[in-house]
């Protein structure tokens, strides 16, 4: 990593915002924001003041500002500033799930976790979620799909958000269920997001949980089912084959009986019968709501 003292290249500048080195030659012919570093006999460089102008410029333009208008503020800015600041109030959820899709793009972790913190304390959980995080997903999914690139995209942006997801669920000091209810990923099922997501918003309502997370074997269900005796069990399958109904049908008899939420894609309604098939966070909130009494 470079030190405060160095003077960087167009190139080095590139990488580290993530853009052409051609879009960094258009903003200075354009715009004036170029490098001012300069030492006889060599081409110019970007000193760190450049840098911060231009990673603001960025940051700017991915938030929904024009470039004319970022290049701007840009240029007039001195001092540091930071990227909560410049998140908008994105109206059109549309708009923001874009924004996110560029700055997932250029990597940038930094304003993906302000915008989706902001969007949560503004709309909660189930809303950002559905309407948010879930499209972008898709959108950085599709990508890769196309593509045949950007799996590290996918990667970084998963771990963000679970990042997130977790900050929300902080200790609830008084829950209303005696007993935690329990979130699974049952069988050989490594996805386990949308669980995090369940969590935070069985958070917002107080409602404590534990966290069993990806690969939850029958054997370890069974175990926290009889030593924690859960209102309710919720189990998450995306793929078919790790959708086994001996999750449900083949677990201790205690009594109360837990009710059995059953999410994902990969769970058959033929299938599950008995139990309780939830199609979205909205739903399995509820179920698991009605399970504890509220």
């Amino acid at each position: 990593m470079a030190t405060i003292e160095e003077h960087l290249t167009v190139a080095a500048v590139a990488r580290r915002l993530g853009v052409a080195p051609a879009t960094l030659r258009t903003w200075d012919r354009r715009y004036g924001l170029g490098p001012s570093a300069h030492e006889s006999g060599e081409h110019r460089r970007y000193c760190p003041e450049d840098l911060a102008r231009l990673t603001l410029m960025r940051r700017l333009i991915t938030s929904g500002v024009t470039p004319a208008d970022a290049a701007e503020q840009a240029k007039n800015h001195k001092g540091t500033i930071s990227v909560e600041t410049i998140v908008e109030d994105y109206v059109v959820r549309e708009e923001l799930v874009s924004a996110l899709h560029k700055a997932a793009k250029v990597l940038d972790k930094k304003f993906i976790e302000a915008a989706l913190r902001k969007d949560l304390v503004e709309y909660g959980v189930e809303q950002s979620w559905s309407e948010v995080m879930v499209p972008l997903l898709f959108l950085v999914g599709n990508d890769w799909e196309e593509t045949g690139e950007g799996i590290e995209i996918e990667h970084l942006l998963t771990e963000v958000l679970k990042g997130i997801l977790r900050e929300h669920v902080a200790d609830i000091r008084r829950p209303v269920n005696a007993h935690p209810v329990l979130l699974a990923s049952v069988g050989e099922e490594l996805h386990s997001l949308a669980l995090h997501a369940l969590a935070a918003a069985l958070a917002e309502r107080k409602i404590e949980s534990y966290f069993l997370g990806s690969r939850t074997p029958h054997e370890a269900l069974c175990a926290m089912i009889t030593r924690s005796a859960p209102p309710a069990v919720f189990l998450w399958a995306q793929l078919p084959k790790n959708a086994d109904s001996k999750y449900f049908n083949d677990i201790p008899a205690i009594r109360p009986m837990p009710r059995v939420v059953l999410g994902g894609p990969g769970w058959s309604r033929i299938d599950c019968k008995d139990v309780a098939v939830v199609q979205d966070i909205s739903d399995a909130v509820t179920e698991i709501e009605r399970a504890v009494g509220l």
